[in-house]
């Protein structure tokens, strides 16, 4: 659903406006992503955990009428679906995830280990080497000549790998360390998550006045600055009013990409390509969040665990520091994007 929509939205917008359409589709994500752990953590503590599964299916009714009454057609071009090339993909991701969650746990040289990251390496090689052979690909590696179009994705590829692997760390240390429930866990992450309501659609009109690349630079750059302030100052005893400024600052920092990122991709390929633009750069911010989470907790095992408050932290500093390394390098990778004429 969610590179369908940037395509609807791509579609019904002018170029010189999608910035600001991209602006308020964020700042409504952004809604739900400081809604959802209030509602989830209420819901764990108040009812049952098995209640975050039926509260959806209201939503999805709701969204299904009100997508047949509102929203127009799009098509993109008729080519048939690479199936050869989705499996590839995913035996490759999978042989990869697999091999880096276990690699703490059986011993990086285990035969386990060493064959499931193999499988990954050599189904990521065949797939890349399918792509650029067939007729109809999954995913068109012409569309990476583009500078515009990869540098913004390695843009998408930086954060999701640096932020959602850090916040998947985060959050549970402020209920396994500091002792909070599942609701107040919410609501204390509130200033991180909050932040994209407000910021995400005045970054998307200056999107499109100034381009995307300030943005996303700046953008990655907080988000790095935040991860590293929170590693330099996490302690089991740490007060949370010393993590609410850098929680502020990471949830701005995301905000600042979220638009651009979207307008550069569409704007960067044909319109008749946008389709496969935006279900290409959706992919690889799943990947990003995937491949961060498995990398992270990686490290977090190595260096620590869950058998004590010090042990978590022991493991959840190395984590976000090296969360932030990747967002500075992703800062790197934004200022490729070229740089556009300012509009007035």
């Amino acid at each position: 659903m969610t590179p369908l929509t940037l395509t609807l939205l791509a579609g019904a917008f002018s170029e010189g406006k999608r910035g600001m359409a991209f602006g308020i589709w964020s700042g409504i994500a952004g809604v739900a992503v400081a809604t959802g752990p209030l509602v989830g953590g209420a819901v764990v503590d108040g009812i049952s955990w098995h209640w975050i599964f039926w509260f959806n299916v209201p939503v999805g009714l709701v969204t299904i009428f009100l997508a047949g009454r509102l929203l127009e057609e799009s098509y993109g071009p008729g080519v048939r679906l690479d199936l050869v090339g989705a499996t590839l993909a995913t035996a490759g991701l999978a042989g990869l995830v697999w091999g880096i969650v276990r690699g703490n746990d059986l011993g990086w040289t285990s035969p386990e280990v060493l064959a499931t990251l193999a499988i990954g390496a050599v189904g990521l090689g065949v797939f890349v080497r399918w792509e650029s052979r067939i007729a109809a690909p999954m995913l068109p590696l012409r569309l990476f000549r583009s500078r515009a179009f990869t540098a913004s994705n390695l843009v998408s590829l930086s954060m999701y790998f640096g932020t959602f692997g850090s916040i998947f760390l985060l959050a549970q240390f402020l209920q396994t360390v500091q002792g909070y429930s599942a609701f107040e866990a919410g609501v204390r992450t509130l200033p991180w998550t909050i932040m994209p309501m407000f910021v995400a659609p005045i970054a998307g009109a200056l999107s499109d006045r100034i381009g995307g690349r300030p943005l996303m630079a700046a953008g990655l750059g907080l988000q790095a600055i935040a991860l590293a302030w929170l590693a330099t100052i996490t302690s089991v005893d740490v007060a949370y009013d010393q993590i609410v400024l850098p929680f502020i600052l990471a949830g701005t920092g995301m905000a600042l990409v979220f638009a651009p990122v979207a307008n550069v991709v569409m704007g960067a390929v044909r319109r008749e390509e946008q389709g496969l633009a935006s279900a290409t750069n959706n992919m690889i911010r799943e990947i990003g969040g995937v491949l961060g989470i498995a990398v992270l907790v990686a490290i977090f095992s190595a260096s620590g665990g869950y058998t004590s408050g010090q042990a978590f932290v022991n493991g959840l500093v190395p984590a976000v520091y090296t969360g932030a390394v990747v967002l500075a390098l992703g800062a790197l990778a934004a200022l490729r994007v070229p740089r556009i004429a300012p509009t007035t």
